[in-house]
């Protein structure tokens, strides 16, 4: 029985995860579906092994953890709150699957990931912190010269703008832009890169 209920907790917490933090934030599709399948992958996998009476069960199912990242992380390219969600999905698979001494610790380690995720990919949090690429249609070298002429352009507060490439042939200038914005407003696409100025 408490099995299954350690189960349901799971599936609970995965679609909270899911359907509740990540698809209403970044309405994403393709990693809903992938989200899912490594989830119950891996939760149906590390059940098997638990159960397989080899006494390994715990090191290979965080062998299996590590293994399935490298493959997931090196297929596409996922921005880092992306991969957040992705290690939790799998970190609540393997959840699912561990035998304690009580269901409820997992239970609660399961609710602890969904607060945290909940609590910092909020846009109230953080929402005004933002990076961008910018191809300026100049040369610009001098570090407050560079700033300021960022902030002119985003009409924001820039943190810093961190020189990527000087292209003397062309005269262009390729910047890392970390800036603070109004929340829930977006100043600048974040792809692809933007080109400031007329060629």
């Amino acid at each position: 029985m408490s099995e299954l209920a350690l189960l349901g907790a799971e599936l609970l917490a995965v679609t909270v995860l899911v359907f509740g933090l990540y698809f209403p934030r970044h309405r994403r599709r393709d990693l809903v579906v992938a989200y899912f399948a490594v989830n119950i992958g891996v939760l149906a996998v590390a059940d098997a092994l638990r159960t397989s009476g080899a006494g390994a069960g715990l090191g290979l199912g965080f062998a299996l953890f590590g293994v399935l990242s490298i493959i997931r992380l090196r297929s596409t390219e996922l921005d880092q709150h992306e991969v957040a969600y992705f290690f939790s999905a799998l970190a609540l698979g393997l959840l699912g699957a561990l035998e304690t001494s009580s269901i409820w610790r997992n239970i609660a380690l399961m609710g602890l990931i969904l607060v945290v995720l909940a609590i910092v990919d909020n846009r109230w949090v953080l929402g005004r912190y933002r990076q961008q690429i910018i191809v300026l249609d100049s040369i610009v070298t001098r570090e407050d010269e560079l700033i300021r002429r960022l902030e002119d352009l985003l009409g924001a507060k820039v943190y810093s703008g961190r020189l990527l490439r000087v292209d003397l042939i062309n005269d262009s200038t390729v910047v890392d832009v970390r800036y603070a914005g109004r929340p829930g407003k977006l100043i600048a696409p974040v792809s692809p890169p933007t080109y400031v100025g007329h060629r």
